[in-house]
């Protein structure tokens, strides 16, 4: 199962790595320890579905664990804090390439509602003086967008959640989902 595991999973799991390491040999190290720790640790897989975020579970902690041995007395490593306090989580990452083409397909009042707000930064009540429409229904049309998002996600895939609401994992419903064929997107 290990040798499965490698195979699906090595490119990512280093590039992952190597976007928070900088030195490249180290880089490959320490996806050679994660791979130990996987090796030791797969019998503790309580999940078979959940095996990606289990996999990058291991590599984040071990990426930590380098940080915290490099350094042992620096509790200020900005590497090691983002780690640590890392709000997106590799499902979310995964799956943000979906999310443009689906804003792109919805309803134009909804789907320009969310690409200024939500991509642009927009404020709501910034919206409507763009739009020339009342603040109330710049609130609306952003809602109603993604109200909208959310159920074109939800027809695509399914969501499983930690215990603070955070995406930790996904699975694709179909594999040609209509709102990513578009898009090489992920999900």
């Amino acid at each position: 199962m290990v040798e499965h595991i490698w195979q699906t999973y090595h490119k990512q799991l280093l590039s992952f790595i190597q976007q928070r390491v900088s030195d490249s040999s180290m880089a490959d190290d320490i996806l050679q320890e994660v791979f130990i720790k996987i090796h030791t640790r797969i019998d503790s897989l309580q999940d078979n579905k959940k095996i990606k975020a289990w996999l990058f579970q291991i590599t984040r902690n071990t990426i930590i664990d380098y940080y915290r041995k490099a350094n042992p007395l620096d509790g200020s490593l900005d590497e090691l804090n983002d780690l640590e306090d890392e709000d997106e989580p590799i499902a979310l990452q995964d799956i943000q390439s979906c999310i443009v083409p689906m804003i792109k397909s919805l309803p134009e009042d909804y789907r320009d509602a969310l690409l200024m707000t939500e991509l642009n930064g927009l404020s709501q009540k910034k919206l409507a003086d763009k739009l020339h429409i009342s603040y109330s229904a710049a609130k609306s049309r952003v809602q109603r967008g993604r109200s909208l998002l959310k159920e074109a996600l939800s027809t695509c895939c399914s969501f499983e959640h930690d215990s603070k609401g955070r995406l930790i994992d996904y699975e694709k419903k179909s594999p040609s989902c209509d709102n990513c064929k578009d898009s090489n997107a992920n999900c």
